[in-house]
């Protein structure tokens, strides 16, 4: 098996490692650093709860191999909360009820940081779209879309960033 050097920002840190070519991105975050907050479930690229940022848009880090990250900045869920202090979307998932088990939670909260980012005021429409490929089986949804919202709202009146660095 082919190797390759390899140097992803993760988080605002840089990793240097010699991997194997098909070693995919969210291997690489879970086996290589131990962030385990991504998380794998279909590994088919559609259940969602593997998606993370790079460079600032949403990629299902099942898919894409660690060396295609190669000089790119990445955002895990662990990014979202610095310093242990929660985003604002993070603090609205709990005040909204917008996670049960957790598992398709780090999917969501990068998938709906970018949607924030892009556009600061969603209706629910727009919150179902983006959240389209995110599967989660406890919630029906309804937590999750309101709380997105309420993070939203909470943002134009100032109260911080949705998440993203």
């Amino acid at each position: 098996m082919s190797k390759q050097g390899t140097l992803i920002t993760v988080n605002g840190k840089s990793y240097g490692r010699v991997v194997d070519a098909r070693l995919t991105l969210a291997d690489f975050l879970r086996h290589e650093i131990n962030l385990t907050g991504t998380h794998l479930g279909c590994e088919h690229g559609v259940c969602g709860a593997c998606t993370v940022l790079v460079d600032g848009r949403s990629v299902r880090s099942c898919l894409m191999f660690a060396v295609q990250a190669n000089g790119c900045e990445v955002t895990t869920v662990e990014g979202l909360a610095p310093d242990g202090k929660l985003s604002v979307l993070q603090q609205a998932f709990i005040d909204n009820h917008g996670l049960q088990c957790g598992f398709c939670t780090p999917g969501m909260l990068i998938t709906l940081t970018e949607l924030l980012r892009e556009k600061p005021q969603p209706s629910e429409q727009d919150v179902r779209e983006a959240i389209t490929g995110n599967l989660c089986r406890c919630t029906g949804y309804a937590g999750i879309v309101k709380a997105a919202l309420d993070a939203a709202q909470r943002l134009r009146n100032g109260a911080g960033k949705a998440g993203a660095r």
